[in-house]
């Protein structure tokens, strides 16, 4: 079979930069040293140029999980050109594929499926895309976007001003143009790079699967601490439209911090989440999933298989009562009825359910260690 051409840009970008930082930098930090202000600069736009593709190319634009002010987009898609990751509209449009063909070869764009040097970055040295696709038939939503287009028509300009000219005018400012040319321009160029392409690479090879394995995505709370996030992938691939990847409070997802607070200041609104009654259930299908492939290789377990799969039923039936009367009780509520008779009785069911659920749920998972111990 006849492979792509060579896309020579690209391997010209990635190589130059990639030998700048690597060598360049040591060099200038070695024999002049980089100062606070400029560690500073390369730390701030490492992460204003990382989540404009974080929380803007992917969350915003690719999968509409809220909507923001124009001001934040606008922004977002500066910070996004600032990324020299292609503009708004192609890198969505590879990226809604992603999602429709994952893992498929030839399909999606970036398949992990393919080795880990093609997903993280050997699909972009190749002229693959005109074998898959020649238009953004996709992305007919984002080409009514004034500033989505706006962006693609002026993209290289774009690229020049802000990878060039705003770590030069720091440089000006600061007395050092070569030295936050090389920290703040290239060297967190070629670091934004690699940990956004880490998404596609290693997020599919490393870590757990705790909601599905119909894919390769995997949630790995150390690659969500270099992604800004989006480590918590197997989540994002089987919920794809909350604007959360990192669900729990305590899981390190500064992309979701940031779109709650411009929420906060009124800049963002229409924030998506997924409900609570389908994450919960999503992760006991796969635990029981999973139980049911151990106890298979199990000889004599076929009573343990029933009891395990009734009581999984019974567990289900509680979490939809559950979460059925948790949505009343917040509806009341939000209609101001708290001291209303209705509001009472709903509020002791709800306690009612909960409890029942909570010894449900230890019932079916003592009859998972069970299992283990059986094993």
């Amino acid at each position: 079979m006849k492979k792509a051409p060579i896309i020579l840009t690209n391997i010209l970008v990635f190589s130059i930069t990639g030998l700048i930082a690597l060598v360049g930098v040591p060099l200038e930090a070695y024999f002049n040293g980089f100062d606070g202000i400029e560690i500073g600069a390369c730390i701030f736009l490492i992460y204003f140029s990382g989540m404009s593709i974080t929380a803007g190319y992917h969350r915003l634009w690719s999968h509409k999980s809220y909507d923001a002010h124009p001001v934040v987009r606008f922004v977002l898609a500066i910070g996004g050109a600032m990324a020299l990751q292609n503009s708004i509209l192609h890198w969505c449009s590879d990226h809604r594929v992603h999602h429709r063909f994952v893992d498929q070869n030839g399909k999606d764009p970036y398949s992990a499926k393919q080795g880990f040097f093609f997903s993280h970055i050997g699909w972009m040295l190749r002229d693959y895309q005109s074998q898959r696709y020649s238009n953004y038939s996709n992305c007919k939503d984002l080409q009514k976007d004034a500033i989505v287009m706006w962006q693609h028509k002026y993209y290289l300009p774009l690229v020049l001003a802000t990878n060039f000219g705003i770590p030069a005018l720091l440089g000006l400012l600061n007395g050092d143009v070569l030295g936050m040319l090389l920290l703040a321009g290239v060297f967190r160029l070629v670091a934004v790079h690699h940990v956004t392409f880490f998404i596609n690479s290693l997020a599919h090879i490393w870590g757990k699967q705790p909601y599905t394995d119909k894919n390769t995505a995997r949630d790995n709370g150390f690659i969500a601490f270099f992604t800004f996030g989006e480590g918590y992938h197997n989540y994002h691939h089987i919920f794809e439209y909350d604007y959360r990847n990192g669900i729990e409070w305590w899981q390190f997802d500064p992309t979701k911090w940031l779109i709650g607070s411009l929420a906060f200041v009124g800049l963002a609104k229409n924030l998506r989440r997924v409900p609570e009654e389908r994450i919960e259930k999503a992760r006991m299908a796969m635990m029981m999933q999973r139980t049911q492939q151990r106890i298979s290789t199990m000889h004599g377990a076929e009573e343990l298989m029933n009891k395990l799969q009734r009581e999984y039923d019974v567990l289900m039936t509680r979490m939809s009562d559950y979460y059925e009367i948790k949505k009343s009780l917040l509806e009341n509520k939000q209609a101001s009825l708290k001291k209303s008779y209705e509001n009472l009785e709903l509020a002791y069911k709800y306690r009612e359910m909960k409890q029942r659920m909570i010894l449900q749920k230890r019932k079916w998972l003592e009859l998972n260690q069970l299992r283990f111990a059986m094993n």
